[in-house]
């Protein structure tokens, strides 16, 4: 790997990194808020709701950007966006303005990040370079995630203000290595492309309707939920109709025939709704039940960020020897473990107890966070990078709201008193969501092992050549299955799952 290849790593490991820290330091912050800006429960809740809306939103808008407008282009002036907007949070007097910050940064990171993560699969040769390159990237955002829940505790401690602030300068030494050191996309990337308003229009709408229904769930009745689910599952419709007859579509469907894509992109939403859903309910128990503080919290729950050092270090070597679908299947198995050990916490539990479920979930989001990456964006031509990683963080964020809500609406039917017993009865009803999204997820990635492989190689490696529509296999006697699709150049998948 180039010096200049390694500088564009460090710039969008900064920049995901970033993402990271800022969301984990404001959920440690939200009490302290509360508090100063004499926030009800309700607006509260508006302040993630907000971020998670505009972020999950306009993914799939943001990753179709970056191919249509430079990526170079988009990454960066999203991540001064970014940066802007999660400043501002910091000068807010007002609950609505700190929630409207919350939304503009979150609709940043929507364009930010699928940027990022094409620029690293369209600089990086596909193969053993970029998994690596990809799996440092995945390492780094976890740990951004880790880390700022114990530096948000101690910021917090002196003033919450403080972890909108802190973030500053670093955002301004990516911005100026950015400029520096990321290329920009070839001109062909994005000329003579026109832009699909109406399929814009109507999947970001259909994406931000569907978020909304699912993040509020909890909070809203069963007549606002399923009529607002209702109104997302029609646009999109309306969607996918639009896209049929669209000259330059915004989503070609095309990209939805390749197996492998969805199945990650099932497997990615699946986890991080039990991976969500299952930390936000062991805060609830140690704050709640248990009475610890916000920093005791912190440093509890770091542990699980062992994945940020064993993503670059041992993933790389387990894909290398087993594949990428095997790994993951490592990793969903052990995430199930996980929150199958917790399913009998007791209300005197020690942290030694607690610990082995931690450790295993770190372990498994190593093995499955980094590789669903991988196969989400193998193979798929460089024009689609974007919106490949587009779907896969869409995904992952949707997800991430259906677990916590999910996980919010079971505990709190679950729990009929504030009573130490009561409360425990609600966290052990709400602990089997996470453990069936996991469950679930196991059994949808077990197709990807149908195809074996073989040491030091991705199982289900192929090569399809799509100018004549035939399927070539690697003398394993196994196909994509693609045939002819679209006309497209050569292309290699190199992973199943």
């Amino acid at each position: 790997m180039s010096a200049r290849n390694w500088g564009v790593l460090f710039v969008l490991c900064g920049a995901i990194f970033l993402e990271g820290i800022d969301v984990a330091m404001l959920n440690v912050a939200l009490p302290s808020i509360r508090a100063d800006l004499g926030m009800s429960t309700g607006e509260l809740q508006w302040v993630m709701s907000a971020y998670v809306l505009g972020y999950g939103g306009f993914m799939l808008l943001g990753g179709r950007a970056a191919d249509l407008f430079g990526r170079r282009r988009m990454f960066v002036f999203w991540l001064s966006v970014f940066v802007l907007f999660s400043g501002l949070g910091g000068f807010a007097t007002e609950g609505w303005m700190l929630i409207a910050a919350r939304f503009a940064t979150g609709v940043a990171a929507a364009f930010m990040t699928p940027a990022g993560l094409s620029i690293i699969t369209t600089s990086f040769a596909e193969g053993p370079q970029r998994d690596r390159a990809l799996l440092i990237y995945s390492g780094t955002a976890a740990g951004g995630f880790s880390i700022g829940l114990v530096v948000g505790g101690l910021l917090t401690a002196a003033d919450w203000r403080l972890v909108f602030f802190a973030p500053v300068a670093l955002s301004a030494v990516l911005l100026v290595a950015a400029l520096a050191l990321v290329p920009k996309s070839p001109r062909e990337d994005r000329a003579g492309q026109g832009v699909d308003l109406a399929g814009a229009i109507t999947v970001t709408a259909a994406i931000v309707l569907l978020v909304l229904g699912v993040e509020r769930a909890s909070h809203a009745g069963l007549g606002w939920t399923v009529g607002t689910l209702a109104a997302g599952l029609a646009l999109l419709a309306v969607f996918a109709a639009v896209e049929r007859r669209a000259a330059t579509p915004l989503v070609r469907l095309g990209i939805l025939r390749r197996g492998s894509l969805v199945r990650a992109n099932l497997v990615g939403l699946l986890f991080a709704a039990g991976f969500f859903g299952f930390q936000f309910l062991v805060v609830l128990y140690l704050q709640e039940l248990r009475g610890w503080s916000t920093l005791q919290t912190s440093f509890a729950m770091i542990v699980i960020g062992v994945d940020a050092i064993l993503s670059p270090t041992l993933t790389p070597r387990l894909v290398g020897r087993f594949g990428n679908a095997r790994v993951i299947f490592g990793g969903l198995l052990l995430a199930a473990l996980s929150y199958g050990l917790f399913l009998p916490v007791g209300a005197d539990w020690t942290y030694p107890m607690m610990l082995p479920s931690l450790i295993l979930l770190g372990l498994g989001f190593s093995l499955a966070y980094g590789p669903l990456t991988i196969v989400a964006t193998e193979g798929v031509e460089e024009s689609e990078q974007g919106l490949a990683g587009g779907l896969l963080y869409t995904s992952f964020q949707f997800g991430a709201a259906l677990g916590l809500s999910a996980a919010t609406a079971v505990n709190v039917a679950a729990t009929d008193s504030s009573s130490p017993a009561a409360l425990l009865d609600g966290y052990h009803a709400a602990l089997a969501v996470p453990l069936s999204t996991a469950l679930l997820a196991v059994a949808i990635g077990a197709f990807g092992l149908r195809g074996g492989g073989r040491p030091g190689a991705v199982p289900g490696a192929v090569s399809t050549d799509r100018r004549d529509g035939a399927d070539r296999t690697d003398g394993t006697g196994r196909t994509d299955g693609m045939g002819r699709m679209d006309g497209a150049d050569r292309t290699e998948t190199r992973t199943a799952i």
